[in-house]
């Protein structure tokens, strides 16, 4: 690959079948589906409201006249949805990528009806259990990849997620977010390196997105994006960030680029908040095989789940 990465490095995607978590209209995960349903993939609109999943592929067919997408409804931060979901999935039969995008960032502190922190909830132990169970599907294409979405906001967690995760603790809901940013790479570097142990026939990578111009930060502050405040806030993130559309690039790169498992993707500008994508570092706790090793138990553990 010489030069930039860009989508038209993408390539011929016919036949092969992605998930794509949180693909929310104008969000990352919308513009990682609109290139990949560009290059004639079938994708699978994972969601929590079929509302938005329509939106989102009506969106998708009037971009891209003739898209192939599928509706799958889930809601990450519930066990028991992400469950029925994977029972619904096996009618997509082999799956070629699983892109683990959705998230919520710093909402105020709740608990879901599993007992578990909001932000961890969603943003690991959904997809944690959302890629155990899609795994033999995954196996079944022959060359399936997992791609799952972290932020530089792991560098801030200052240790790992590996404690009981329903036993209640002092919490900051940028340090816990920070907390599920280091999981989605302690679990994918984890993943990877049980997948090649097995044999299995799948690669995990991670990428994020940089400074994006998302409604996600501001969800997270003020629970909505409807009003004066939640519009003077969005209009100030996409002042200074690049679009959700550049922000996509690292993920549509970690998923279809050339790369061996365990890669990271991220931008490749100062700070990596904007800017082509590339292959870059993490910090160090992120590479602890300790610290993945933990987690994937605990991991198991919390969602019911033992795989690999």
């Amino acid at each position: 690959m010489s030069g930039a990465w860009t989508p038209a490095d993408i390539g011929d995607l016919t036949g092969r079948t992605a998930v794509v978590t949180g693909p929310t209209l104008g969000g990352l995960g919308f513009h990682t589906a609109l290139e990949l349903v560009r290059q004639g993939a079938r994708v699978v609109l994972a969601g929590r409201t079929p509302d938005k999943l329509e939106a989102a592929a009506s969106a998708l067919a009037a971009e891209v006249p003739g898209a192939a997408t599928e509706a799958l409804v889930v809601d990450l931060s519930d066990l028991s949805s992400v469950r029925a979901a994977g029972a619904a999935a096996t009618r997509f039969g082999p799956i070629h990528l699983l892109v683990n995008n959705a998230g919520v960032m710093a909402p105020p502190l709740s608990r879901t009806t599993d007992g578990l922190e909001s932000q961890m909830a969603t943003n690991h132990f959904g997809p944690f259990l959302l890629t155990g169970l899609l795994l033999d599907q995954l196996a079944a294409s022959g060359d399936g990849r997992v791609v799952t979405l972290s932020s530089q906001m792991h560098r801030v967690a200052r240790s790992a997620p590996v404690g009981d995760p329903r036993t209640p603790r002092r919490h900051s809901r940028w340090h816990t977010y920070g907390q599920t940013k280091l999981a989605n790479l302690l679990f994918t570097f984890e993943l990877d390196r049980r997948l090649r142990q097995a044999g299995t026939p799948v690669r995990a990578l991670a990428a994020h997105p940089g400074f994006a111009g998302t409604h996600l930060a501001v969800n997270g502050q003020l629970g909505t994006t409807r009003g004066r405040r939640a519009a003077i806030l969005d209009g100030a993130v996409k002042m200074v960030s690049q679009s959700a559309e550049a922000g996509a690039r690292p993920t549509l790169m970690a998923a279809t680029a050339d790369l061996p498992g365990s890669t990271y993707v991220g931008p490749s500008g100062p700070g990596e908040a904007s800017g082509p994508p590339q292959v870059v570092g993490t910090a160090r706790l992120a590479r602890d095989e300790v610290a993945q090793r933990r987690l994937w138990e605990t991991s198991e553990e919390t969602v019911g789940l033992a795989w690999l």
